[in-house]
Formats: structure tokens, C-alpha cells, sequence
């Protein structure tokens, strides 16, 4: 294994939803970034089924594996670590990609580090803007997830200022896209639509922001609902449902409230460093307005390209490459995967062998079931 003053060469396994990503990277520069879908496999139901996710995972894994062995020119063997996202994510799907990480880390005597899911979508910034300031300033906002996140270390301490009471920024997108008969996934679609909209055609909620609600909490169930009813009023009354109109205007509700509670919060807190990650981070609009308003209040911005925005393996093997250099204790063998993982378990050290261990159920069922 690499010492700390080395750069750590590390493979990053990513299952959380329906992207299987696998990336590689040397301390913080990416080498391979290899990424297998089954988001066409979801469409037909307008939303993620986890069964069909799972088994997804399950298919593409070894491709996709030696394919970003392949495409970084290293062998399995020169890695110094393999490292997976442990959590939060679908249950199913998590537990693809830490069998796999396990698999991968026993046969070929390498140390395996479990990750948390949104740590990595801020550590992926290191790969496009260099090593993370501390403490950071994160904004993570997808599909599940839209969280202000302050870490002091990416590896060991990242403290929740607020997050979503209801549905998260990205699922938001999605439910109004349907609403509008704009597929799935809803994100990509209405951005594409807002640019040739007016942002200020139809006054919609900005949700939590009086005086008197949680100052860095975030709520968008209301502005969905304000934006479906105001759709299905227009189409009772028999009139043309302005798409582009409704997608900038419903859009501009989201982003306003994201960047202002962000803004907000390196304020309050002294940092003069913003980070944007996740999936919704793509979004055009969030990123000019956040710029906008980060430069106006004196905070730097670093939002990573939309690629690494989104659900990919080298944000997990850069959080990965981080644990090795910082020389945190690797997981055990033993290592399960938690779909609710706290944020303030950056990575999860797993235990000691030798005991029982809470998780070790797991194991007792299916041999239960096995010998029965």
C-alpha cells in the first residue's frame, strides 16, 4: 500500500441508484471515469425501480470495471485501494456494488474503504479544482438529496446545517416533467425548456423562506403542487399550458431558494468558499445564479463539471484516494451496506474481527433459509 506522502492509485465503486459508476484516480487526478446506465431500463415507469437497478448493477459491473482498468492503463494490481459507497442509497443496489468492492479487495489483498454517498459528491471537486478548502461550504442537491453540508475534513467531519423536510430538488424536477408529459428524467428536460421561458411569467412559492422557518431547511412539496395545480387549471380551462413558461418560472422557484439559504450559510458560518455538487448541480440556471450571487457576497464557487456532478465512480475513488492519503483505517471484510448512512460517517471502518457483529443477521437468515 501507498504511503501517505504518495499519490494513492484507487479504484471507486458507485451503486447507489441507477448508474453504475467506476472510477480511477491517482491522488486527485482521474484516469478513468466509467459509467453504465440503466436510466432508459427506469423511463417506462418515470422513476428509479430499485429491482431492475439491482439487477443492472449486477450485469455491468465487470465490464465496467475493466473497462476504467483499461482506460486509466493500470492493472488491478498496481491499485492501492478499492473504495465503494457503503451508503445512503437503495438497499438492493447498494449491496451490488459493496459485494462487488469486497470481492474485488479479498482476491486481490487490497484494503477496502466503504464511503458515504454525498462526502463523495463533495470530495469530487478535488479532481476539478484542486484539494478542498477547509472547512467547505457544500450545496448537494439531486434526485435524493439537497443538503448544506459544512466539512472540516472531507474524511472524518461533515456536519448538516439543513436539508430537505419533504422532497429533495431533484425529485421536484422530476414530478413536474410528468406533470408536463416531458419524460423522464425530469432535470435535463426543463432546463432545456426554462432557457426559452421567462422566469418571471408565473409567480410560484419559495418554500421555508419567512422569517420565522429554519434558516438553511429546504421544502419543495408545496411548489410542486402550487405548479401542478396551476397546469391542471389551465387544461380545465381548455387553454395551451405554456411549457417553456411554467419550466423557467418553476425552475427559478428551486434555484432562488437554493442559492440564497447557500449564500446564506457561508455567510453565517465565515467561509468565503461555496461547493456545488450533485446531480441538480448540472442545472445551468442554479450554476449562473449561484455565481452571481457568490460573487456578489465575495464567496468563491466550485461546482464541478456536470459529468462528475451526476452519480459517477470517480467521485467515490476520490474520497477513497483522500482516506489512503490521510491513512484512515480501512472497512472490514465484513462491511454492510446502510441505505440511511448519516452524513457524518464520511467513511464506515467497519469492526474488528473476531466478534459478532449487529449486521451479521444478514448472513444468519440466508443460511437459516438455506439449511431449513
Amino acid at each position: 500500500m501507498a504511503d501517505s506522502r504518495d499519490e494513492p492509485l484507487v479504484l471507486g465503486i458507485e451503486t447507489s441508484c441507477d448508474e453504475t459508476g467506476v472510477g480511477i484516480v491517482r491522488g486527485t487526478t482521474l484516469l478513468a471515469d466509467a459509467v453504465a446506465s440503466s436510466v432508459d431500463e427506469h423511463a417506462r415507469f418515470g422513476g428509479v425501480v430499485p429491482e431492475v437497478a439491482s439487477r443492472a448493477h449486477l450485469e455491468a459491473m465487470v465490464p465496467t470495471i475493466d473497462r476504467a482498468l483499461k482506460e486509466a492503463g493500470v492493472s488491478a494490481k498496481d491499485l492501492d485501494g478499492i473504495a465503494v459507497t457503503a451508503g445512503p442509497g437503495l438497499a438492493g443496489a447498494l449491496l451490488v456494488g459493496v459485494s462487488a468492492a469486497k470481492a474485488y479487495a479479498y482476491a486481490l489483498d487490497k484494503p477496502l474503504y466503504g464511503v458515504n454517498h454525498l462526502a463523495s459528491h463533495i470530495c469530487v471537486d478535488q479532481l476539478e479544482h484542486g484539494p478542498l478548502p477547509e472547512p467547505t461550504m457544500a450545496l448537494l442537491v439531486s434526485g435524493g438529496h439537497s443538503s448544506l453540508l459544512l466539512s472540516a475534513d472531507i474524511t472524518s467531519d461533515v456536519r448538516p446545517l439543513g436539508s430537505t423536510i419533504d422532497d429533495a430538488a431533484g425529485e421536484a424536477f422530476d414530478k413536474i416533467a410528468r406533470v408536463l408529459n416531458l419524460g423522464f428524467p425530469g432535470g435535463p428536460v426543463i432546463d432545456r425548456y426554462a432557457r426559452e421561458g421567462d422566469p418571471e411569467a408565473i409567480a410560484f412559492p419559495r418554500g421555508l423562506t419567512g422569517p420565522r422557518d429554519p434558516a438553511y431547511d429546504f421544502s419543495f412539496s408545496g411548489l410542486k403542487t402550487s405548479v401542478a395545480r396551476w397546469i391542471e387549471a389551465k387544461r380545465a380551462a381548455g387553454e395551451d399550458v405554456p411549457v417553456r413558461d411554467v419550466s423557467a418560472s418553476f425552475q427559478e422557484a428551486v434555484v432562488d431558494v437554493l442559492t440564497r439559504k447557500a449564500v446564506r450559510a457561508c455567510k453565517d458560518e465565515g467561509v468565503d468558499h461555496l461547493m456545488i455538487g450533485g446531480g441538480v448541480a448540472a442545472n445551468s440556471r442554479l450554476r449562473a445564479l449561484a455565481e452571481e450571487r457568490c460573487e456578489k457576497a465575495g464567496i468563491r464557487l466550485r461546482v464541478p463539471r456536470p459529468k462528475l456532478c451526476t452519480d459517477n465512480g470517480a467521485m467515490v475513488a476520490a474520497l477513497g484516494a483522500e482516506m489512503v492519503a490521510r491513512n484512515r483505517s480501512a472497512s472490514s471484510l465484513d462491511l454492510s451496506a446502510d441505505s440511511s448512512l448519516p452524513v457524518t460517517e464520511p467513511h464506515v471502518p467497519g469492526h474488528t474481527h473476531g466478534h459478532t457483529h449487529d449486521h451479521d443477521h444478514v448472513h444468519e437468515v440466508s443460511k437459516e433459509n438455506l439449511y431449513s
